[in-house]
């Protein structure tokens, strides 16, 4: 029943089982002389470039099985289902490990979503991104390095917009996609959360990770599935080719609009963000 109860009086002090860590700064000088600010993004250069070399590998392999061509067929590989779970599984895979370190990020689209809500910094924020996309690049450029033929014949695992679907259909499957993505991100790191159920932060990669997975079950026919602009760059600047960057921007602006919108819904609608607000000014002008 404790668990239940947001918090007391005593007093006049309000008792809180919880506190939400203050907003980060948007430069702090000291993060720049700290080795554990160039750790975390050594961490998310080397997660994002095994997510990359993992996930695009996959693709390449179930696109090699399955082609008529060369003596496969729509049953061999893992199919739409192994592909989103090899994204979604070594999502939670790398949040685990990184968790500790950086924050297990490992996509620009969420780093701008925390930076938003002021629980990263701008450097750290512009950092993280640079350390990302650089990853990615660098897990695609092992994937043809080791799959050269078939990773040119198959499309280098780019994103690109599915015959039949418009701009405006892959823009908005990018944004929903990339909202449920960075929402669940939110909710699993919530701090509140974290104070009341211990497991909660053991299990954390657990639910990003299914996120993944969902959305890939549902977009990849669409637009491939980016929700991700450093795995969509990555996968483009290897690959090079016109299809790959005719629709690129789409993979930008849909995950950085979808999560826009997450840090705003979860920050200041479910966590009452503006409410809280406006009664502290409220407080502070009576006194």
């Amino acid at each position: 029943m404790a668990k239940d109860i947001e918090g007391g009086r005593h007093g006049d002090k309000a008792l809180k089982d919880y506190y939400d860590p203050p907003p980060a700064p948007l430069v702090d000088p000291e993060e720049l002389a700290s080795w554990s600010f160039y750790r975390a993004i050594i961490a998310e250069f080397v997660a994002t470039l095994l997510f990359l070399y993992v996930t695009v590998l996959t693709v390449i392999g179930y696109k090699n099985q399955s082609d008529p061509y060369h003596h496969g067929n729509e049953c061999n590989g893992v199919g739409i289902l192994g592909i989103a779970w090899a994204f979604g599984g070594m999502i939670f895979i790398l949040v685990y490990c990184t968790a500790g370190i950086s924050g297990g990020h490992i996509n620009p689209a969420v780093t701008f979503g925390l930076f938003l809500a002021r629980k990263v910094s701008l450097v750290r924020a512009v950092m993280y991104m640079a350390a990302q996309c650089g990853g990615a690049i660098c897990g695609c450029g092992l994937v043809k390095l080791f799959q050269d033929i078939y990773y040119v014949r198959y499309g280098g695992g780019a994103n690109e917009l599915a015959p039949g679907y418009t701009v405006g259909t892959g823009l908005a499957a990018e944004i929903i996609g990339t909202f449920v993505l960075v929402y669940t991100v939110f909710s699993a790191t919530d701090p509140k959360r974290n104070a009341r159920d211990s497991h909660v932060p053991v299990l954390a990669p657990l639910p990003i990770g299914f996120a993944v997975f969902m959305v890939h079950l549902a977009t990849i026919p669409i637009t491939g599935t980016g929700i991700n602009p450093a795995r969509s760059l990555g996968a483009a600047v290897i690959y090079n080719q016109p299809q790959a960057w005719s629709d690129h921007w789409v993979f930008w602006a849909g995950p950085f609009i979808g999560a826009t919108i997450a840090a705003f819904y979860y920050q200041f609608i479910l966590r009452a963000g503006a409410v809280k607000a406006l009664g502290s000014f409220k407080s502070s002008s009576h006194m």
